[in-house]
């Protein structure tokens, strides 16, 4: 998995990763349709139908109103709203890929989702920085968003 700015996998690309080692989200009626779009290369958030709230990550109600939610597919295009960077980690799975960044990413759309940015120098992040998303393959059902800096 190698993300550096200006290479890696095109927004929205769906990349085979090797062996997943890491946990898996439980999928369930709520979820499921984000995390099976993530597989086929979408990102999805939710909008309310009802007052416009959208919402990121996949909830039974709208948390402005109520009301049940609608899919929304998003374009995969955020900033960097806010950062950190990994430096330490005990599980194997995450641990040979230090030091790495988990990002709060503002989408275009509106919401904020939280998101790793695997292989990206830590150096090249910055509040602000313009990022894309891209998806590794998690299992048949299962894709997991990442970020990466626009190149």
């Amino acid at each position: 998995m190698s993300a550096g700015a200006g290479a890696g996998p095109a927004v929205g690309e769906v990349v085979d990763v090797g062996e997943w080692a890491k946990p898996l989200p439980g999928l369930d009626a709520v979820n499921g349709p984000y995390w099976k779009a993530a597989r086929e290369g979408r990102l999805l958030i939710q909008e309310c139908p009802t007052c416009g709230h959208r919402q990121w990550y996949p909830r039974a109600l709208c948390t402005a109103c109520g009301a049940d939610p609608v899919w929304l597919e998003t374009t995969g295009r955020g900033v960097v709203h806010t950062f950190t960077v990994i430096r330490q980690q005990g599980m194997p799975a995450f641990k040979a890929e230090l030091p790495y960044v988990v990002a709060m990413v503002e989408l275009a759309e509106g919401p904020l989702v939280f998101g790793s940015m695997p292989g990206v120098d830590p150096d090249l992040v910055a509040i602000g920085t313009p990022v894309e998303v891209w998806f590794g393959v998690a299992d048949d059902d299962t894709g997991v968003p990442f970020w990466r800096p626009v190149p």
